[in-house]
């Protein structure tokens, strides 16, 4: 039985990347998630110790946030900053903090474990 349960969950489950690749505030690790027309830009990261992930679309104006591949955080590694309006995201929540956005990110389910991050089955249109 506990086989069964398992399989469901590794079928139900996509691994991002190994968990040493995500260092706390810094560069994050860009991945695709399936859409309804697709495939749609993602970003994981690591903040205060645990791994977040996010639809790499800015909520002010639908652009990826990254300044360069990877590149998140601002200077000091406290906020998730979009490259060309400069809105602020809480790296935890993905909430607006400041700047031109209304809303925030659209947070993914994700599991870190056994040295793996894993992206959980879901639909993210």
């Amino acid at each position: 039985v506990e086989r069964r349960g398992t399989a469901r969950m590794a079928a139900l489950e996509r691994l991002i990347c190994a968990s040493d690749e995500l260092e706390d505030s810094k560069r994050g690790v860009r991945f695709e998630v399936p859409a309804e027309r697709g495939t749609v830009p993602a970003f994981a990261i690591r903040f205060e110790g645990r791994v977040h992930a996010y639809v790499n679309r800015c909520a002010h104006v639908a652009m990826e946030l990254d300044w360069r591949p990877g590149e998140f955080f601002d200077t000091e590694g406290l906020v998730l900053i979009c490259s060309t309006h400069g809105a602020l995201y809480a790296p935890d929540t993905g909430a607006c903090l400041g700047g031109p956005c209304s809303g925030g990110l659209r947070k993914l389910a994700i599991v870190e474990r056994a040295g793996g991050i894993y992206l959980e089955d879901e639909d993210h249109g």
